[in-house]
This record gives C-alpha cells, sequence and structure tokens, in this order.
C-alpha cells in the first residue's frame, strides 16, 4: 500500500500539430480558459474544471521529445473525459455539429461517480474526447454486459 491517496486527477497533457487551431476548439469548442503560455516549451495550460488540459506542439521543445505526432495510426491517448452539466444529448449533438466537431450519439459508460450517459467527439488532432454526465443508477446493461443505449434519468420537476 503507497504511503498516498491519489485525490484526484491533476492535468493530461495532449501532444498536437497546431497549438492556435487546439486552443480554439478547447477555450471556444469545450470553454477551457487559457490559464498560461510555456513559449519556451511550446505549451499552454487550459483550465478544465478542477483539472487542467496541457496542450504541446509537437514541433516544441518539449514535444520533440515524444517522437511522431499523432494520426489516423497512432494516437496520444485512447481518450480523456470531461464531467459536464447539464448533459442533454440533443443539445449537445446539435452545437458539436454546428461547430463543426465530429461527435457519436451517447451511450451508457462507466466512470469515476458511476454509470451513466456519455458522448465522443474529437478535437482537431483526432484526439477522442468524452463529455460524461451525471451518473445514474437508473442505467443497466444487458444480461451479456453490453451497455444499453439510454438510461432512464430522473426528469426536474
Amino acid at each position: 500500500m503507497p504511503a498516498f491517496n491519489i485525490l484526484r486527477l491533476d492535468h493530461v497533457v495532449l501532444r498536437v500539430a497546431d497549438l492556435e487551431r487546439s486552443l480554439a476548439f478547447y477555450q471556444t469548442v469545450l470553454g477551457c480558459p487559457l490559464r498560461r503560455r510555456r513559449e519556451d516549451l511550446g505549451m499552454l495550460h487550459l483550465a478544465a474544471g478542477d483539472c487542467m488540459i496541457d496542450l504541446v506542439a509537437v514541433d516544441g521543445p518539449l514535444g520533440r521529445q515524444g517522437g511522431a505526432g499523432p494520426g489516423a495510426e497512432g494516437r496520444n491517448v485512447d481518450h480523456l473525459c470531461l464531467r459536464i452539466e447539464p448533459f442533454d444529448e440533443q443539445a449537445l449533438l446539435a452545437y458539436l455539429t454546428a461547430a463543426g466537431v465530429k461527435a457519436e450519439p451517447a451511450e451508457p459508460r462507466f466512470g469515476a461517480q458511476g454509470e451513466g450517459l456519455s458522448l465522443y467527439c474529437f478535437d482537431p488532432d483526432g484526439n477522442r474526447v468524452e463529455l460524461k454526465g451525471p451518473a445514474s443508477r437508473l442505467c443497466t446493461r444487458s444480461s451479456e454486459g453490453a451497455a444499453v443505449r439510454r438510461c432512464d434519468l430522473p426528469r426536474d420537476e
């Protein structure tokens, strides 16, 4: 047993082909404000709730240490997940589509707070970003363990 406890995710670092293009996506589409620019490293620090998303230019001083950039045959990470509220699938899909962002329909997925609806979208470098709604005790799985398409989420009255 380690002599420490993990409290939460602090930050994730993504290597990107174009810092300004990625900044526009994370800042404008996802609403992550820029907290700091590190020109000496080719890095941007963006706030994402209580966490940070750091963007590193693949051709910058720090990014070159990671080798080739992400592409269709090799990604930086499988995905990062952002817990959001409210989660309205139709409104999210309409918003992302209007912003020119590729997005997939929501499905029940397991996360830090339990099972709940989430959808995947993709940043300009093809990194998959999961937008996750609240957990619901009403999400169920089939007897084979496959996720059902919908959760019966309680409605505000």
